[in-house]
């Protein structure tokens, strides 16, 4: 298994590691960025933790030669009978490095396009346009060499094969990656003082310039809202700078406590969980709110739209439009009764849709493991 990150192969994989070792498999998980936590984490769920050297968001092309070759001899040695990459970088070099090393079966996972492929709704730099060419390179060269892709929307699924980096036949739209639902229980709603809650990277794309602003908007009318923004700074080239942040926290829009190591607490002092993403895989911070049974605000893009339906759970807003997220918002604050309305739905939806144990049985299903 060939991460970008250690925390996402215990947060975000922890269930499928240890299916596919109940399945009797050996899991090397690979990481860049091991420390003693994840490290024992990763080895309790069975697996065997593996370094391995990669920069999740770096753009030195000569870095990442030094890494792929690396990785190259790294996978020679352990002589894996299948590796399972996801996230850009790892699929790119991971699969490739997987062909030349003569592992017999690479498998890939696409949650989401990043950076290079989502449009900023300004015009683009030369840089960007040249770094999207560059990836959609990469991923047509590396795709080739993969036995089976795994896709969480129909849309980013479409655009692959549409454009050709994929073929249809060696694709499969597997939907969430789910989570476990007994660790993420409904929580009492809470309709005072009625709360806002954003949780993701700290990154343009996400929608967090929109969520400040609707809370400056949404906070002159009706003074008692709260509002937090909930994840870390990150390296991404499409970043908010710690000095924005720390303005609209001075400014009493909202706060920021920062990256935290559980969620589940300040979902349970949430009333509405809002995303205003301009492309998503299909995010796993909303599926956490709706086993929580909080609705839900985000748009009507790739992989966010996959988590509401309209009126029932929550509601859809174009991407980067202020005025309706203020209006969703305000919908809610009109009508708190909605929080626990919505939320019920939330959680039923979760329950038909999320149940970790669910998708991985599909999953190792369709990796022939």
């Amino acid at each position: 298994m060939i991460s970008n990150q250690a925390g996402s192969l215990v947060n975000f994989r922890g269930p499928l590691i240890q299916a596919m070792v109940a399945c009797g498999h050996e899991v090397l998980a690979l990481a860049p960025d091991y420390d003693p936590r994840t490290r024992l984490a990763v080895k309790a769920l069975g697996a065997e933790p593996v370094d391995y050297h990669l920069s999740r968001t770096g753009l030195n092309p000569f870095r990442d030669a030094r890494d792929f070759v690396f990785l190259v001899r790294l996978l020679r040695r352990l002589s894996p009978d299948v590796t399972f990459a996801y996230s850009i970088k790892p699929v790119i070099y991971g699969t490739l490095a997987g062909w030349l090393a003569h592992v017999p079966k690479r498998l890939a996972m696409i949650e989401g396009l990043g950076y290079a492929f989502t449009d900023p709704g300004v015009k683009q730099s030369c840089g960007r346009k040249v770094l999207r060419s560059v990836v959609r390179l990469l991923y047509r060269l590396s795709l080739s060499k993969a036995t089976r892709v795994f896709f969480l929307n129909p849309d980013d699924l479409g655009e692959f094969v549409s454009s050709g980096l994929v073929r249809a036949r060696k694709s499969f739209l597997l939907g969430p990656i789910g989570l476990d639902l007994r660790e993420f229980t409904p929580a009492p709603p809470v309709k005072e003082p009625l709360t806002f809650l954003f949780v993701g990277r700290l990154l343009r794309e996400k929608g967090v310039a929109e969520f400040a602003e609707a809370a400056r908007r949404v906070k002159g009318r009706h003074p008692l809202t709260r509002f937090i923004l909930l994840g870390g700074l990150d390296t991404n080239p499409g970043a908010i700078p710690r000095s924005v942040v720390e303005a609209w926290v001075k400014e009493g829009l909202l706060e920021w406590p920062g990256q935290v190591p559980d969620v589940r607490p300040w979902l349970a002092q949430t009333s509405v969980f809002v995303l205003p993403s301009y492309r998503e895989g299909l995010p796993r911070s909303t599926q956490e709110a709706m086993a929580m049974a909080r609705p839900v605000i985000t748009t009507d893009a790739p992989g966010c739209r996959e988590t509401v339906i309209p009126g029932v759970n929550g509601f859809l807003v174009p991407v980067r439009d202020v005025d309706a997220l203020v209006g969703a918002m305000e919908q809610f604050i009109r009508h708190p009764e909605l929080v626990e309305t919505m939320g019920r739905e939330s959680r039923r939806l979760a329950k038909e849709r999320f149940d970790v144990h669910k998708i991985n049985t599909i999953l190792l299903r369709e990796m022939g493991l």
